[in-house]
């Protein structure tokens, strides 16, 4: 595989300092960043005409975009968009979800530097989420506002927030909206001057991060952030330039995976991103595995729930098998860690196609680090691990007694600080400039650290028990998860300030229909006699196993809620935000801890 994919190994240069902290960087030098986002579609549009950009879904194939085609509407778009009163303060926000006149428009702006904030599509349709839609409008104030047809979000943009601001649509329909295509007719404005004036610290985009802790903040984006976050990237994985990459991808353009690191690994590199408009949730996948019958990929991406249900498609239809792996150079998984029988049975269904094997690896980053700062660049041996320093990053490590490390990040594709939030910009960062992530990591193996690192949790998750010992919550959820597969969608863990770890349980309702297994509903709780035995006796088996009362959990309930994101306790991407969660479900924690509640699962023989 390294021959084939041309693969560099691991080489991180290590400083270990006197007041305690290690320094990590590539040993490996990144080449040149482009100036911006336009260059490299001016550069595609010279060399590549005729090949495909963007495409997305249409009757029984596709309407493609080729790079030709897309240089042109994008200038022409970009000469309409010089003459609004838009800019930095009045960015162009973007509220339905990914699509090839998304990408466009997104373009044209950056080609004349104007910022545009893209923000999930459920705050738009879910009508008790327009909350969340009008906090993020208050706080970019937009100039423009873009959605795909204003009928399906006519909701959203009748909200008073959006009075006297100027709506853009591809389906305007009778809404009075501003029609796309009116844009795509060039102005005759010159846009040159605009776009010769772009550099790396135009800003770019606005990104909300997931709010799973607070409100959202409006992470600044700039152009040399996701220009040198392509080129770090190239370094480490050189093959993405030997040939133009292509994905079929769904991963959402308001989140920096697929809005920032895929797209423009697309854009950087002369591929075709074809857009899927399924994704791994009930009722969409059939939708992607459509489109994944009908376009080879040679990088594919996902979440390590849309990899496991992709390998039970992929295990029942050897004709998806051989279309899946037919042109496969990596796959590329984020989000959590990919579960290891996961792993090997792609590792297997390869094998089965008769195809070599694909790099199967991760990356690990944050909004604020547009997003790639660590990636595995050579094969490794199963799951976990999150790679090593990305050149032109330092990382600085901060070990605790354990070797449990803070993480601080530096380097030219970490942001600058949040929209309009100084105070909390001053406390992203340390007294050297480091931007403090907020995640802990491990060394694999403390004695070769090109091994790599490992993720272990949020250190903002952590609490303490009654008795003061620390629980590591990130980790132990990613630990239940993995045991009460496939009956739990998600867990949350208790015990702040208790005497013992107890955890609410968010049932996967698919997979307990799948066992022909009923259940009723009574004050926030799921009462399902078979469910419940089912996972009383995996979390005993667990709590057997369990070493210390910081991993041994000792009760539980099955909740019949799932988490609301009208209310805070859930994201666009489907985080959970603990705090919100806890504190809006105060009376369940209550009940877990009430030993004389009927429906408390005992874990402890």
């Amino acid at each position: 595989m390294t021959e084939r994919l041309k693969l560099k190994p691991h080489n991180v240069l290590r400083e270990d300092r006197t007041d305690g902290s290690i320094l990590l960087r590539s040993g490996y030098q990144m080449g040149p960043a482009a100036r911006c986002t336009g260059d490299w579609l001016d550069e595609w549009a010279r060399k590549t005409p005729d090949a495909v950009f963007l495409a997305e879904r249409q009757g029984d194939g596709w309407r493609e975009v080729t790079y030709g085609a897309a240089q042109a509407q994008v200038h022409a778009i970009a000469s309409h968009l010089l003459s609004r009163d838009l800019g930095p303060d009045r960015p162009i926000l973007i509220i339905s979800g990914n699509g090839v006149d998304h990408g466009l428009l997104s373009l044209a702006a950056q080609y004349v530097g104007i910022p545009t904030v893209p923000v999930a599509e459920q705050y738009a349709l879910i009508p008790a989420a327009h909350p969340r839609l009008a906090y993020a409008a208050n706080l970019v104030n937009p100039g423009m506002v873009y959605a795909s047809d204003a009928a399906q979000y006519a909701g959203a943009l009748a909200l008073d927030v959006f009075a006297g601001v100027e709506t853009l649509s591809s389906a305007p329909g009778q809404s009075g909206a501003t029609a796309l295509s009116d844009l795509l007719i060039p102005s005759g404005k010159d846009i040159s001057a605009a776009a010769a004036a772009v550099n790396g610290t135009t800003l770019a985009k606005i990104l909300l991060t997931s709010g799973s802790t607070s409100n959202p903040k409006g992470v600044l984006t700039t152009q040399g952030m996701m220009t040198t976050n392509q080129a770090q990237i190239a370094a480490c994985l050189p093959f993405v330039t030997a040939r133009p990459p292509c994905i079929v991808d769904w991963l959402p353009w308001n989140h920096v995976f697929g809005g920032s690191y895929n797209f423009n690994l697309m854009l950087a590199n002369g591929g075709s991103l074809y857009i899927d408009d399924g994704k791994p949730a009930p009722g969409m996948f059939e939708r992607t595995l459509e489109n994944l019958r009908l376009k080879s990929g040679t990088i594919s991406f996902n979440v390590p729930i849309g990899f496991a249900q992709l390998v039970a498609a992929l295990e029942r239809d050897a004709a998806l098998r051989e279309t899946y792996f037919a042109d496969l150079d990596m796959i590329f998984y984020a989000g959590a860690s990919l579960p290891q029988e996961t792993w090997g049975a792609l590792e297997r269904l390869a094998a089965d196609a008769g195809k070599p094997l694909p790099l199967i690896t991760t990356s690990w980053g944050l909004t604020e680090t547009a997003p790639g700062a660590l990636i595995g660049h050579e094969p490794a041996k199963g799951a976990g691990i999150v790679g090593v320093p990305m050149p032109g990053v330092t990382v600085k490590l901060i070990p605790d007694d354990t070797g449990r490390c803070d993480v601080r990040l530096r380097g030219a594709n970490i942001t600058q600080g949040y929209h309009n939030a100084p105070e909390k910009t001053a406390e992203a960062f340390d007294d050297e400039g480091f931007f403090i992530t907020g995640d802990a990591m491990r060394f694999v193996d403390e004695g070769d650290i090109n091994k790599g690192l490992r993720f272990d949790g949020r250190l903002s998750e952590d609490f303490k028990l009654s008795s003061g010992t620390w629980v590591q919550a990130a980790n132990l959820r990613l630990d239940l998860l993995a045991v009460l597969t496939p009956f739990a969608q998600d867990v949350v863990i208790t015990g702040e300030g208790r005497d013992n770890v107890g955890v609410l349980i968010l049932p996967n309702r698919g997979a307990i229909a799948a066992q022909g297994w009923e259940g009723t509903e009574a004050e926030g709780i799921l009462q399902c006699a078979p469910l419940a035995a089912e996972i009383t006796a995996r979390m005993r088996a667990h709590a057997a196993r369990a070493t210390g009362s910081a991993a041994r959990v000792v009760s539980g309930l099955i909740l019949s809620e799932p988490p609301s994101m009208a209310e805070g306790e859930a994201t666009a991407k489907g985080n959970i935000n603990f705090p919100k969660f806890l504190l809006r479900r105060a009376d369940l924690v209550g009940r877990l801890y009430d030993e004389n509640c009927p429906d408390r699962l005992e874990f402890l023989h």
